[in-house]
């Protein structure tokens, strides 16, 4: 296949998977609040094939983005799929309203779910399928995750993952079934997960950081972050994303966005260079 701008971000195995480290995510196609459909639904339509064209091949969803306009937008732009494009999928939130998320893993639900995203994405078998959050009282961690056992054995999923998991809860799923991915909030200004990324580089799980695209007081004017962007003669985003790629090879970020601009800014992350220096630099800078 030819080059395309995606492939300086290097590649990540799981399952019988290969996908490129810099990914998309796709909860931003959605209306305000992650709730009912784009206001420019054929702008989200445009930026979903074009990150496929730049080599995009990992990306990620929720049955709770709209709810199910991100994966309904997926199948309209993308199917079918390319052989190469892996799309990951999450349940476990029920939605009420705009910016309104609880959580419910019940095992039923979470079967429907699956169901459910199979039928919208129009597919066979879900790539990769994650538990979207684990703070369901009413519902033992050990029910949801046999619950996930069952659907990777009855061949309905490919992989599992997690998403915001502390590492207690990592190393207890993986008493019942493989864990391929971890998908926590991570970025230069929330590192509160730096425990799960370390545990996911030791064991060669791969980490999924959501919002990864957070600068706050770094990006300032004559901050660390801004004056090294002007040395590799990139954007702050960019930069952003490149110091998460560069911790680990386990690490692939999904930044999201509903703009064309955006994502080929997004995407040229993948080819900007930083030293250790500026690595270890912006990693001390908080």
């Amino acid at each position: 296949m030819p080059e395309t701008v995606i492939d300086a971000s290097g590649t990540f195995d799981f399952a019988d998977f290969e996908v490129h480290r810099l990914g998309f995510g796709a909860m931003r196609l959605t209306g305000p609040g992650v709730w009912g459909p784009p206001a420019d639904h054929d702008g989200a339509v445009a930026v979903l094939r074009r990150a496929v064209e730049l080599g995009v091949d990992f990306i990620d969803t929720a049955d709770s983005y709209g709810p199910y306009v991100s994966e309904e937008l997926i199948r309209e732009a993308l199917h079918p799929y390319p052989d190469n494009v892996i799309i990951a999928t999450k349940a476990g939130q029920l939605r009420t309203g705009p910016g309104a998320w609880f959580p419910d893993a019940n095992p039923n639900y979470l079967r429907q779910e699956c169901e459910m995203s199979l039928r919208r994405l129009g597919v066979e078998r879900l790539d990769l399928f994650q538990l979207h959050r684990l703070d369901d009282p009413m519902v033992p961690l050990e029910e949801q995750f046999g619950l996930l056992a069952d659907l990777l054995s009855e061949g309905k999923v490919a992989s599992i993952g997690l998403s915001n998991a502390s590492v207690e809860q990592i190393t207890l799923a993986r008493s019942i079934v493989e864990v391929s991915t971890v998908q926590n909030r991570y970025n230069l200004t929330d590192r509160s997960s730096e425990d799960v990324l370390d545990y996911c580089h030791s064991e060669g799980i791969g980490f999924i950081p959501w919002f990864p695209i957070a600068a706050g007081k770094l990006a300032v004017p004559g901050g660390p972050l801004e004056r090294i962007a002007r040395e590799v003669g990139a954007t702050a985003a960019q930069v952003s994303l490149a110091w998460l790629l560069a911790l680990s090879p386990v690490v692939l970020p999904i930044p999201g966005t509903s703009s064309l601009a955006h994502l080929e800014e997004n995407c040229a992350a993948a080819g900007v260079t930083l030293t250790r220096g500026q690595v270890d630099e912006l990693t001390s800078a908080v």
